[in-house]
């Protein structure tokens, strides 16, 4: 019994170590093309098939957009598929909401990709007091950087 609960704390300690590593490469992502191609490779590199992970993964073809030449528009259509499908299934994961708003947030307005934006803002706001302390903290960082916010709106969160 002791060795069937090692394993099972092992497994979600390492699983909670790649979504750790997600989110601190998620955050950086948009600050150089360098750090957008690392996102991707460890997005593409996860083996989880949970719904945060799988987010993760559909913001990382968004954002490969970005840095690349070819099938831009496929790849956006493709994740943003994704993003909203996940989210369908799972419309209460903060999380996936936070990925919705900032990959909206900072996707071109041409591409048209922008309709969650006050809804999500909405939801995150309203639950951010739900949230265990390692969510609350990543959402606090967000909001702070965020252009959706405003400072009304970031003292909410605290």
């Amino acid at each position: 019994m002791k060795l069937f609960l090692s394993l099972i704390t092992a497994f979600i300690f390492f699983f909670q170590t790649d979504l750790e590593s997600l989110r601190n490469s998620y955050a950086k992502a948009n600050q150089s093309n360098e750090n957008t191609q690392a996102f991707i490779n460890l997005a593409e590199k996860q083996s989880g098939s949970d719904a945060v992970t799988t987010g993760y993964k559909a913001a990382a073809q968004i954002m490969e957009a970005k840095i690349t030449k070819k099938n831009r528009k496929a790849l956006v259509k493709t994740g943003a598929t994704s993003l909203e499908s996940i989210i369908k299934s799972n419309p209460n994961n903060i999380e996936l909401r936070l990925i919705r708003l900032s990959v909206q947030e900072n996707i071109p307005k041409i591409v048209g990709y922008r309709g969650s934006m006050k809804d999500d803002k909405a939801f995150l706001i309203n639950n951010y007091g739900k949230q265990n302390a390692t969510l609350k903290s990543y959402l606090k960082k967000f909001a702070m950087q965020s252009k959706s916010f405003t400072d009304a709106e970031r003292a909410t969160i605290k």
